[in-house]
């Protein structure tokens, strides 16, 4: 395989694993994949899913590291000494409190088995309380600085109600010097910077979810964070000032770690990025189009020129200049459950199989796990066999898809979901049918807000693993949508978008938009709205809307 001299490696560490992408920068080809699970989290530990409680390990995110830029670069013969610049995304909000010399609590003696100590998850809730007091205290003070993370409501998967949860707990609070996101964090320890004041903070996740506001000169003001509450008194003053787009250097790999990973000790290293807004890059995120980044959540992001001001679309959790792509104002939604979603119903259809026929005695262990994992395996291709061949308006199931709570439009995290119109004729296929259906919903929903405050909006474009793979939700998605949606033919979109970044840090191309013409992937399948079923979803979808209002009865 010929290379050209100008390699890069984007690295997505999404929620349940990370992957490495070895890219040819000027070819746009993809020359090796990797992904390892995070071994720890595999196994559940450090976890409580009822409490929401779901913390990761360092050192999951160091072995995985180790492991997917080995594998990719002894992939491909001669490939290491090409390459020119490493780029990673993370999920977010994400962060772990540190000591002075920037290393994570849970890396140190006496706290290695604290969850406390680890970075919380994204998706942890545990903060629930501390978030509803930020958004009133918010509210009372004379600037709302969750304007911007928030649009006035700011969220429980967001990086200060994190802080003000873990800060509050004496033995965390005694030896943390600052709280850092994980996306910030990585590219500081392959670049070596372990003060915290001097790790370049990205600006996809400050803008969006720290309160960085150039209307404000950055962060909020000490004076703020004391006020609200004086265990984060001086925790900002602990944070590089500024906050760095993703086309941006923070600096050049350590000889410790190019060795490490079998790299040349030149091998420039970008600000990190949100996995979000990566995986928007990577599938082309443009002016008028929006990417609805499909797994077991979403994300709709788009972008739109600065010109429309300081305008807010109510609801939408963030919007802010830069950071999505630079130059232009980011805009980020999303549903908090979508693959999720059809999991939590599989999971449940399973339980008898689970606690009943893997204790049977009617035959052998063997046979029983066969047959169990054929049936997982099998069941959600089936239920969508069926259900496709249900006529929408046979269906009299409408369901919400806020089993996870609702991210946007108007977060609610105390949300839960519901299935109405039951009938001793709803058979599974239906019932699933009306949870793909709800998920849909959610999509249309955040839609129709950016457009009706508006933001226009032309393309609909779809990356993950549902829009891989589900071809029957995609198919729902648009039919309810009403708008054709456009599948970018690779499942690692935000690999290939930190791999972009890269590319412009490296010099190869000269902005992002350029480093997206060059690189980017082609659509490999287009779903175009059925108008009979659009016109029957537009009446179902009122439903699902006056759903919304009995919501203080489904808390």
């Amino acid at each position: 395989m010929k290379l050209s001299d100008n390699l890069v490696i984007g690295l997505d560490y999404g929620t349940d694993s990370g992957r490495a992408m070895l890219m040819d920068a000027e070819t746009g080809k993809e020359l090796a994949l990797s992904i390892k699970e995070y071994p720890r989290w595999k196994k559940g530990m450090y976890c409580d899913p009822i409490k929401s409680q779901f913390r990761q390990h360092p050192l999951d995110y160091i072995e995985v590291l180790e492991f997917i830029v080995k594998d990719v670069l002894e992939r491909v013969p001669g490939a290491a000494e090409k390459v020119k610049a490493i780029s990673v995304d993370m999920t977010g909000s994400t962060p772990v409190a540190v000591d002075k010399n920037g290393t994570p609590l849970s890396l140190l003696e006496g706290f290695e088995e604290n969850p406390d100590a680890m970075f919380i998850l994204w998706k942890d809730h545990t903060g629930q309380k501390e978030n509803d007091y930020i958004n009133d205290f918010s509210k009372k003070w004379h600037l709302d600085y969750t304007k911007s993370s928030g649009c006035g409501d700011y969220s429980t998967e967001h990086f200060w109600t994190k802080a003000l949860h873990i800060f509050k707990i004496p033995e965390i609070k005694s030896v943390a010097h600052s709280f850092v996101e994980s996306s910030d964090w990585l590219p500081a320890v392959l670049c070596g910077i372990t003060k915290p004041e001097d790790i370049k903070r990205g600006m996809g996740i400050a803008g969006s979810r720290v309160m960085w506001n150039k209307d404000w000169g950055g962060y909020p003001p000490n004076e703020f964070f004391k006020a609200l509450d004086p265990v984060l008194d001086g925790l900002v003053d602990t944070f590089n000032k500024q906050a760095y787009t993703c086309d941006q250097e923070a600096g050049t790999i350590t000889a410790e770690w190019a060795d490490r990973l079998g790299l040349p000790k030149n091998v420039k290293i970008a600000v990190g990025n949100l996995d979000c807004h990566a995986g928007a890059i990577g599938a082309g995120v443009k002016d008028k189009s929006m990417v609805e980044i499909v797994g077991t959540s979403t994300c709709a992001i788009t972008v739109g020129p600065k010109s429309l001001g300081n305008k807010l679309v109510p609801g939408i959790p963030q919007q802010a200049d830069d950071i999505i792509l630079p130059g232009l104002v980011g805009y980020e939604a999303g549903q908090s459950a979508f693959g999720d979603l059809y999991a939590w119903f599989k999971k449940l259809l399973m339980w008898p199989l689970d606690n009943i026929m893997l204790n049977s005695n009617i035959s052998d262990a063997e046979t029983r796990k066969e047959l169990r994992d054929e049936v997982y395996a099998e069941m959600i291709p089936a239920l969508a066999k069926v259900a496709k061949t249900i006529p929408p308006k046979d269906s009299h199931i409408i369901a919400t898809d806020w089993i996870n709570g609702r991210r946007s439009p108007n977060v609610d995290y105390e949300l839960k979901g519901t299935i109405t119109g039951l009938a001793l004729s709803s058979i599974a296929p239906l019932v699933y049918k009306s949870l793909v259906e709800a998920t849909a919903y959610g999509a249309k929903n955040i839609i129709d807000r950016f457009i009706n405050n508006g933001v226009e909006l032309n393309e609909i474009i779809a990356v993950g693993g549902i829009s891989q793979k589900s071809p029957y939700v995609m198919q729902v998605m648009a039919d309810v949508i009403g708008m054709p949606i456009k599948v970018i033919a690779t499942r690692e979109a935000c690999a290939l978008g930190v791999a972009m970044c890269a590319s412009v840090v490296a010099g190869i191309y000269k902005n992002i938009e350029e480093a997206q013409q060059k690189m980017g992937m082609e659509i490999s399948t287009i779903y175009y709205p059925n108008q009979e079923h659009h016109e029957h979803y537009k009446i179902e979808f009122d439903k699902y809307l006056q759903l919304e209002k009995i919501k203080d009865i489904i808390h």
